[in-house]
C-alpha cells in the first residue's frame, strides 16, 4: 500500500472534490497549478502529495483528470462500501443520517442508535434507530467498521469504550472530549464549537482593525 503522509492523506479528499466537479464539466485535463488554485495549496505541494501515487501526470500537460480521479479513490479506499453506524440520533445525528454526499463517497449509513424512547423504533432518512444497549448486536448485523459519535460529551467515552470492544476500528466523533483508545483504533475529532470560537477570535481580530482610508474623491475641474 502507498506511503503517505496524514497531512497528504487529509489533503487528497480535497483534490478528490476538485476533480469531480472538472470531470462533471467535462475537462480531461488539468495542470497542477489549476489544481492546486481550486484546492487552496501550492503547485508544489501538489505534485509532492500527488507524487507517490504514480505517474499520473505528463510534464508540461498536466494530469488526466479521469485517471487520476480514479487513482486517488482508489488510494482512499472509496472503491468499496463502508457500512457506518450512527450513535446518537439527535438533531446532528439526523442532519448526518440524511447527509447525501456520505452515500456517493461510499458510506452507508446501516442504522442509528439513541437512549431516548421517543426516537427508539422510528425511521430517520431512511434508517432505523436502534435502542443503544443494542450497540453490539447492531454492530455485528450491519459489520460496520466505521462509526460516528454524535452524543452528548459525557456519553462519548462509555460510547466510544463499547465500540472499539465490538470491534470498531475507525471513530469520527462530534463530541467535544478527548476519546482515549487503543492505537489500532483511529479517531477524528471534529469540534464544530471549537471551530466557531477559532472563527470569533478571526473575526473580532479583523473588526479592531482600522478601517482602509478611501481616497477622496476627485473633484471634476479641481487640483490634480
Amino acid at each position: 500500500m502507498t506511503e503517505l503522509s496524514e497531512a497528504t492523506v487529509a489533503r487528497l479528499p480535497v483534490y478528490l472534490r476538485v476533480l469531480s466537479e472538472l470531470a462533471a464539466s467535462r475537462t480531461r485535463v488539468v495542470s497542477s497549478d489549476e489544481l492546486a488554485a481550486l484546492a487552496g495549496v501550492g503547485p508544489a505541494q501538489v505534485r509532492r502529495d500527488l507524487a507517490p501515487l504514480g505517474p499520473n501526470g505528463v510534464r508540461g500537460v498536466g494530469y488526466d483528470v479521469d485517471a487520476l480521479q480514479r487513482r486517488i479513490t482508489d488510494v482512499l479506499g472509496l472503491t468499496r462500501e463502508w457500512p457506518v453506524v450512527i450513535v446518537g440520533a439527535g438533531h446532528l445525528g439526523q442532519a448526518l443520517a440524511g447527509y447525501a454526499a456520505f452515500a456517493e463517497r461510499g458510506f452507508c449509513i446501516r442504522a442509528l442508535l439513541d437512549t431516548d424512547p421517543a426516537l427508539v423504533g422510528t425511521t430517520i432518512a431512511g434508517h432505523p434507530v436502534e435502542p443503544a444497549d443494542r450497540l453490539e448486536e447492531v454492530v455485528a448485523a450491519t459489520g460496520a467498521s466505521i462509526a460516528v459519535i454524535a452524543t452528548p460529551p459525557a456519553a462519548a467515552q462509555a460510547v466510544c469504550d463499547r465500540l472499539v470492544a465490538a470491534g470498531v476500528g475507525s471513530i469520527l466523533s462530534f463530541a467535544p472530549v478527548l476519546l482515549v483508545v487503543p492505537p489500532a483504533v483511529d479517531v477524528r475529532q471534529v469540534d464544530l464549537s471549537a471551530e466557531l470560537t477559532v472563527l470569533a477570535f478571526h473575526g473580532q481580530r479583523r473588526d479592531a482593525l482600522p478601517a482602509e482610508r478611501v481616497p477622496a474623491e476627485r473633484v471634476p475641474g479641481g487640483d490634480a
